[in-house]
């Protein structure tokens, strides 16, 4: 029997069109919700996901601001703009597109977002509330996945969880919002030892390594829950994610497909977080 395909793109409209009726009923009189979006140099891959993230403040009725800066922007003068930017009321939220040119220090740049702001959920301030089970703003993409599971009615208290890949971005921010579910949790990476093993115990398994297909059907449980975040560039051009879909369909309860899963859930819980941070502010 063939999985259930969780259908992220169907997902996050239903979410976006949510967050477009908060911004449309609110109160008398007040401004709609903004986002600062800031990129550095000309990465064409950047400038796609920038392009994404004005659709859906479009989508969304807010206020979208663009900060383009050339490649040789220097850290001070991206740092000053951040400033500028944490003290503008107007803006709600602020995102500097990753990856920053070499000579800016990603982390000074994370760090000068004020956490009341970092609707990324990079900040090292929220990055401890999450540990500590505080409110915060939780990094996009694993906050995603879990509103999936919640949307699909896919029961995680109590579950093995085994998350493939230990990134900052989604690795270990997905292993904390799991343990936030009651799941049980177990992280693999590169060195560990016998992972497929490992893999093959997991209830739900989120897979985040950035190799395509590198799960196989044979490191999945029968009727496992899949979760692909990956985005793999195959040589004829095709997307792929780290799961090797067509295969681990037939052995999973479901799965989410590459592209069309995980990636539109990253944008809209980023104007998830945007519209908490405004509503924070009203």
């Amino acid at each position: 029997m063939s999985a259930k395909i969780i259908d992220g793109k169907k997902i996050s409209e239903i979410l976006r069109t949510e967050t477009a009726e908060a911004v449309k009923n609110r109160p008398e009189g007040t401004r709609k919700p903004g986002l600062a979006v800031i990129i550095v140099g000309d990465d064409p891959a950047s400038k796609i996901y920038v392009n994404n993230k004005k659709k859906a403040c479009e989508i969304c009725g807010f206020n979208s601001y663009e900060y383009a800066m050339p490649a040789d922007t220097s850290e001070k003068e991206l740092l000053s703009l951040i400033d500028r930017l944490n003290n503008t009321t107007e803006v709600d939220g602020i995102l500097c597109q990753l990856p920053l040119p070499s000579h800016i220090d990603e982390n000074k740049v994370i760090d000068a977002i004020s956490p009341e702001k970092d609707v990324d959920g990079f900040s090292p301030v929220n990055t401890g509330n999450l540990l500590a089970g505080k409110p915060c703003f939780a990094p996009c993409t694993p906050a995603g996945v879990v509103e999936m599971l919640k949307f699909e009615g896919i029961e995680t208290a109590g579950k093995h969880c085994v998350i493939v890949g230990r990134s900052n971005i989604v690795g270990k921010p997905a292993a904390l919002l799991m343990l936030r579910e009651n799941a049980t949790v177990t992280i693999c990476h590169s060195r560990t030892e016998n992972l497929p093993e490992q893999v093959k115990k997991a209830d739900i398994v989120i897979a985040a390594i950035g190799k395509a297909n590198f799960i196989t059907e044979d490191m999945i449980k029968e009727g496992a829950v899949v979760i692909d975040v990956g985005i793999n560039r195959l040589p004829d051009g095709k997307v792929t994610g780290d799961v090797d879909f067509e295969k681990v369909k037939e052995k999973a309860a479901a799965i989410t497909p590459v592209p069309g899963g995980v990636g539109p859930m990253t944008i809209t819980m980023l104007m998830k977080n945007t519209l908490e941070a405004w509503k924070r502010n009203l």
